[in-house]
């Protein structure tokens, strides 16, 4: 409707009505300090990680927007097939890592560049440090090989050039994402936190390509507001951009502006079974192009738990 998936929300989907296995996964304790979840398919670090971002996360509670929920570097998955394991020696320290067959009925295909090691896939690990409970840091790492002609290298947030970049038919593409998160509680109803990251990309097959994508995002949750059990919410960011290429040995800057993520959503609990969520979203230079008009997308979301 809009033209951009900069203003996609965090609920929303493609299934065009098939019925199908959403999610199909295993989790257990290995040890006291060991847990380890096995996904079969639907697949996502953001369910099995810690991803700084508690108010905000969920897509049927949290943002509105699907970049608001939490850093896109969780997003590597792509609801693919594979293997997590949260490691914690105490309260203050958790080290994850993960093996994904990313996208969906990918890792049971027997083709050529598919299957759950020859297709998409990544690597992810995050070290979690919490020196205490008003401090939450987290340190993320995800290698990410691509196949084919769109690699969504970002799940779809931030711009088409960003998730696409230099997709061919026969394209094969890695990149290396670093991610900083941080959560900080000064009081027991107020929650800070923010996310940034960098990306780098490069071609695996013809011309030597290379590129380097950044982002970032700050939210505010003020739990409580106005009346117990309701929580306000901001976000603010700047959704993946490519700020520099390389074709060959030319340089280029292909996204000269910058886009600019706003939203406010005000969570109301009607009763413990209905949450009623009224915001707004407004993408400021849509697509990192200044000659796109702004685009405000007002939302009222009912949420029923049962």
């Amino acid at each position: 409707i809009t033209g951009t998936n900069m203003t996609r929300l965090g609920y929303d989907g493609s299934r065009a009505n098939a019925i199908s296995i959403n999610k199909l996964n295993y989790a257990f304790n290995l040890s006291d300090k060991v847990r380890v979840k096995i996904d079969a398919t639907g697949g996502e670090l953001n369910e099995n990680v810690n991803v700084f971002n508690p108010d905000f996360r969920s897509s049927g509670t949290g943002a509105l927007s699907r970049y608001g929920r939490f850093s896109p570097i969780y997003r590597q998955a792509g609801d693919g097939a594979g293997i997590t394991v949260n490691v914690t020696p105490n309260d203050k320290l958790e080290l994850s890592a993960a093996y994904f067959a990313a996208g969906r009925n990918t890792a049971s295909s027997p083709l050529e560049q598919q299957g759950l090691f020859d297709g998409n896939n990544t690597l992810f690990g995050q070290l979690a440090f919490k020196p205490n409970k008003a401090i939450n840091v987290g340190l993320t790492y995800a290698h990410a090989y691509r196949v084919g002609a769109e690699p969504k290298l970002f799940g779809d947030t931030g711009s088409v050039y960003a998730n696409k970049w230099d997709s061919v038919a026969d394209d094969r593409t890695e990149s290396n994402n670093y991610g900083l998160q941080v959560s900080l509680q000064p009081s027991s109803k107020i929650t800070l936190g923010g996310w940034a990251g960098y990306t780098t990309a490069s071609t695996l097959v013809g011309p030597p390509n290379s590129a380097e994508m950044f982002y970032w995002a700050t939210t505010l949750g003020v739990k409580d507001f106005l009346k117990e059990g309701n929580t306000l919410g901001f976000v603010f960011g700047q959704p993946p951009k490519v700020t520099s290429a390389k074709v060959g040995t030319v340089s280029s800057s292909p996204e000269s502006s910058t886009s600019y993520h706003i939203e406010g959503l005000y969570k109301i609990k009607l009763s413990d079974n209905i949450l009623i969520t009224p915001g707004a979203l407004l993408i400021i230079n849509p697509e990192n192009n200044d000659k796109n008009g702004k685009e405000l997308v007002g939302t009222l979301r009912t949420t029923f738990t049962f």
